[in-house]
């Protein structure tokens, strides 16, 4: 088994309750028919959710993610993933709770969009 399947299946474990709210709704190709994958690989990084098909990510930030370090972070991550022709979309993990039905309509109009660059 390699490192980054195990950290995957962790990172699977420890699941937010903010992703697994999401998780229900993505899963299973319940949402716009597509599938949609968690925690998956790309390059050096783990992606919260991934629609393959239409490249694109979903990311769920809670409060760590607002210190400089983590900002940092994610910029060479969204930065890494865009030159791979991935769009990434991102969300605070309580709008998950106060408004997820507008978390979901921009998830299905994102999804909507053109994939090709």
């Amino acid at each position: 088994m390699t490192l980054s399947l195990m950290r995957r299946r962790a990172l699977r474990r420890r699941s937010t309750d903010a992703e697994l709210v999401l998780w229900k709704h993505l899963r299973g190709r319940r949402f716009e028919g597509l599938k949609v994958r968690r925690q998956h690989p790309c390059g050096p990084f783990i992606i919260d959710f991934y629609c393959p098909e239409k490249r694109l990510a979903i990311e769920l930030d809670s409060g760590q993610h607002f210190e400089p370090s983590a900002q940092a972070y994610d910029e060479r991550r969204t930065a890494f993933l865009r030159r791979e022709g991935i769009v990434v979309i991102r969300f605070q993990t309580d709008l998950v709770f106060r408004e997820l039905t507008v978390v979901l309509e921009c998830i299905a109009a994102a999804l909507r969009e053109d994939p090709s660059p």
